[in-house]
């Protein structure tokens, strides 16, 4: 079966890091997800050409991973590649090395370095000091891999572009995920609304950012403090973890006080006032008991059917998370594949 060429854009992308969305056009993100959507098509209809024999890239982890570290193993795999996993047992980098100088050592041996951490410093240092194209898995900051994953989900599901499409956040929105979100959707042209204490809003910059790209696209940016406001008549709510691991037993207790009001439940979902309105997650979700963090939730708050979202919502027909987890496969592969083939 033959699924056609490529996607055809007067972009080149050979070579450039993926460090967040506002370095990118509106035109080479819709490249990046129309390329996934290729390859996606390739890869279930056994046609995929392997473009990246003979590559190497080496897989940097300051935090654990399941759908970031998979989606790069297997892009690469499928596209003829090798990979090295580097977790923080496994090199010396702000150990006994800096960022910059693992930068210098590691792009003499491989093609491309993926970084996924904390402090998007590390990733901005990796890139500058190696003449191979860096690509963020995930910073405090900013979460781009995943946006290509997001978007690619909402069109496909609503076959429309993006600057048709309409979306909510609910949750912490300093986040990576409220950060990028925010940032891509107003690059996009969407119509993206952000509900969070105004304490949890983006900062400033980024909030600068997204007005000023929204400017040159159209999009609808809102902020605002109430969720049901931010939620009526949208496409797709997305929300993320409330807390992360490590972070101190009292910033929980602070954290899911403030943030009560946004979990997304049945009664959030039906004030969309869309019967078709459609629940996101990047995960990993706290929605019941069956992990240790979760078990320590639910004694700590009493929340027993979920945090962010509710267990019931988490299990109904509305969750198209799955799809967006198996997105990450395919953008990520669009980004090596636009990156580093010939």
């Amino acid at each position: 079966m033959s699924t056609g060429p490529l996607p055809l854009h007067d972009v080149d992308l050979r070579g450039r890091d993926v460090l967040k969305e506002a370095d990118f056009s509106r035109e080479e993100l819709q490249y990046l997800i129309d390329l996934a959507a290729s390859l996606k098509l390739r890869k279930r209809t056994r046609t995929e050409e392997q473009l990246l024999r003979g590559r190497n890239i080496a897989l940097i982890f300051e935090k654990s991973s399941t759908r970031t570290r998979c989606a790069f193993e297997v892009g690469a795999y499928d596209q003829g590649a090798n990979v090295t996993y580097l977790d923080p047992s496994s090199s010396q980098l702000g150990h006994k090395e800096s960022a910059a100088d693992t930068a210098r050592v590691i792009c003499r041996m491989y093609d491309g370095i993926q970084f996924r951490g904390s402090a998007q410093a590390t990733v901005e240092t990796l890139a500058d000091y190696s003449n191979v194209p860096v690509y963020n898995g995930l910073t405090d900051d900013w979460h781009p891999t995943q946006m290509l994953a997001d978007f690619l989900t909402m069109t496909e599901h609503l076959q429309r572009p993006a600057d048709d499409i309409s979306y909510a956040y609910l949750g912490d929105a300093r986040s990576n995920m409220g950060n990028s979100l925010l940032v891509m959707g107003a690059i996009m042209g969407s119509d993206v609304r952000i509900a969070a204490p105004k304490a949890l809003w983006p900062s400033e910059d980024v909030q600068a950012i997204a007005h000023a790209r929204a400017a040159e696209s159209g999009a609808q940016i809102t902020l605002t403090e109430d969720p049901y406001e931010a939620v009526t008549g949208t496409d797709f709510v997305h929300t993320d973890v409330w807390v992360s691991m490590g972070e101190p037993v009292d910033i929980w207790d602070e954290r899911i006080s403030l943030l009560r009001p946004y979990q997304v439940n049945a009664d959030v979902i039906g004030s969309t006032g869309k019967p078709s309105t459609k629940f996101m997650h990047c995960l990993p979700s706290f929605h019941d008991m069956n992990t240790v963090v979760g078990q320590q939730i639910a004694g700590r708050t009493g929340m027993v059917d979920g945090l962010e979202v509710t267990d019931s919502l988490f299990e109904s027909d509305v969750n198209i998370t799955w799809e967006q987890a198996e997105n990450r496969l395919h953008t990520v592969k669009a980004v090596m594949v636009a990156t580093l083939a010939d």
